[in-house]
């Protein structure tokens, strides 16, 4: 710019963050309850002597105590007011940071004793011309411990003249004895729907073109904070008008939702090619793999809660176009494969950060949830495996159970008592002894020649109330270990039982001696089973497993209780 004397005079711009700082406690977005409280505060007479701001960057903690310093030193009041006038010398100057009695010190770059001791002197003095002496600390935290200290003696007997407001991001920091003598304020991070609704007035204001789905996605990417929103919208602003979402994705790098739902549209329909395609769309349109799944996680995100709690719920910010795109796509999918996606997405983050090849991974990932089937919620589950017993249980009973041909002809055991018939089933004779080869046999069809050998290595010497003992030689101690370990037991009750058509618990027995059996002795706790056999082993997961007719393809260890986690 070039003034008629024909010299050089510089531009002047405030950014957005400036120009739209709040000046009044109504004018404060998404704190209601902190300027409340000072309102009252004031109104009663009960303002403290020192104040501490706690919260994320961004949320108006600073431009909170300049308004609180406005109220109370506003020259166009007799006393302290909740609505200063923003127009007399003391508040214009408090809004510049240029009052005399207003001192703004930045606890980052004050950080040592001999600063504090500094303002303890000038803190005896009296304002220049306002009715207090307000000290505005931010970043408090960043203050030595010997400073903290130095600052006690005067926070605990202050004089009457004197207000400290102290702001700070990390308030563990500062220590007990600072935090015991000041009214602690938490400032909660602002939400998308105040950010948005905030850009839009400021727009609207600037007479600047825009899409609302510009506006909602760049609340989103503020993270809470209001001057990091309005620090987007300067970036954007400066790129030229009108603002649309091609802008965002080309110079912000947040991409298009649209296209973020198609990605997910694919891996919900199954269709890994289409899954493929779309990502590849994100990856050569400019983002990074990280950046694809940090959109994932938010959009399914958002069709989980939609899918919980309803279209209608207050949780997800989007257009009504979004929106009905979002129920749609929720359409696709169960609560437990949006849970499963969501936390298989959030461990790839990680290892993508450090891979030489992160799109690989990505890609992997991505056809891992489109070629899955959906995840089925308990009642589906149990439904079907109820279908799967009934079908079961019909075919059972239409063939002719081989037990009923095989019993039938067991002689006798020696010195055996016979048991009573059990209502409904056939009687099962005292003998096994004689028949043992031709049962080996059975159990060789069902279980394998490996179980069958080992059992062939064993005699029965006791049938009792249900209960058949058999025992193995002593000179095959490792047989007798192995027939107990790896759910073998399990199986072979199983078989016989389905043999005999009675219930069969089985007792293996090592003989002391390799010449006859000897009196059963306490046998030793089967050797331990990986907990990965204990899982396969599971009746429960046998019974999951035949009913849907699945395979597990692996299975990993839970280090603590995860309730989002759904895998097997």
């Amino acid at each position: 710019m070039v003034n008629p004397a024909g010299l050089f005079v510089p531009m002047s711009y405030t950014v957005l963050a400036r120009k739209y700082r709040s000046q009044s406690f109504t004018d404060v977005v998404g704190q209601d309850a902190v300027a409340k409280t000072l309102r009252n505060a004031i109104k009663t007479g009960r303002v403290a002597h020192a104040y501490l701001f706690c919260g994320t960057r961004g949320v108006g903690k600073t431009t909170m105590a300049r308004i609180l310093a406005k109220a109370l030193n506003c020259l166009a009041a007799a006393e302290p007011t909740p609505e200063p006038c923003c127009k007399c010398d003391s508040c214009a100057a408090i809004n510049t940071g240029e009052d005399i009695d207003v001192l703004e010190i930045d606890g980052a770059s004050n950080t040592g004793v001999d600063d504090v001791r500094e303002l303890r002197e000038n803190a005896m003095y009296r304002p220049a011309r306002s009715r207090y002496k307000i000290y505005i600390i931010d970043e408090v935290h960043m203050l030595s411990t010997s400073a903290f200290n130095a600052l006690l003696k005067i926070l605990e007997e202050p004089p009457s003249h004197v207000k400290f407001i102290f702001a700070t991001t990390e308030p563990h920091k500062v220590i007990a004895t600072i935090q015991s003598r000041c009214q602690r304020f938490d400032f909660r991070t602002i939400s998308v729907a105040d950010i948005a609704k905030q850009l839009e007035a400021v727009l609207q204001n600037e007479a600047i073109g825009f899409q609302k789905d510009l506006v909602l996605a760049v609340a989103k990417m503020a993270n809470g904070s209001m001057r990091d929103a309005l620090s987007l919208l300067d970036r954007l602003i400066s790129v030229g008008e009108p603002l649309t979402v091609e802008l965002l994705e080309q110079y912000l790098g947040q991409p298009d939702l649209q296209r973020i739902y198609r990605l997910v549209g694919a891996i919900g329909e199954g269709l890994p090619g289409q899954a493929l395609n779309a990502l590849d769309d994100l990856l050569t349109g400019g983002l990074s793999e990280l950046q694809v799944v940090d959109s994932l996680i938010e959009a399914m995100r958002d069709l989980l809660v939609i899918k919980t709690a309803g279209a209608d719920t207050p949780l997800v910010i989007l257009t009504a176009e979004q929106l009905k795109t979002a129920q749609g796509l929720a359409a696709q999918f169960d609560a437990p494969a949006l849970v499963y996606g969501i936390t298989a997405m959030e461990r790839l983050r990680w290892p993508i950060k450090n891979a030489d090849t992160p799109r690989a991974l990505l890609e992997a990932t991505i056809l891992r949830l489109a070629l899955s089937e959906h995840f089925l919620d308990t009642e589906t589950l149990m439904n079907r495996l109820s279908t799967y017993g009934s079908n079961l249980k019909k075919k059972h009973l239409a063939e002719p159970h081989s037990s009923q041909t095989s019993t039938a002809k067991l002689p006798a055991l020696d010195n055996a008592v016979a048991p009573e018939p059990q209502p409904g089933g056939s009687r099962v004779h005292a003998s096994l002894k004689d028949r043992w080869p031709e049962i080996l046999k059975a159990i060789e069809g069902t279980l394998g020649m490996g179980t069958a050998c080992l059992l062939g290595r064993a005699v029965p010497t006791q049938w009792a109330k249900g209960v058949l003992t058999l025992q193995f030689a002593a000179a095959t101690k490792v047989q007798h270990q192995m027939a107990q370990g790896n759910g073998r037991p399990q199986q072979i009750e199983r078989a016989l039982s389905d043999y005999l058509g009675e219930p069969i618990q089985v007792v293996f027995e090592l003989a002391h001696s390799p010449d006859g059996p000897s009196q059963s002795q306490p046998q030793p706790p089967p050797p331990a089973r990986s907990k990965s056999r204990q899982i396969l082993d599971d009746p429960a997961v046998k019974t999951v497993l035949l009913g849907l007719d699945a395979t597990i393809t692996g299975i990993e260890e839970q280090q603590g209780p995860d309730p989002q986690d759904t895998r097997p």
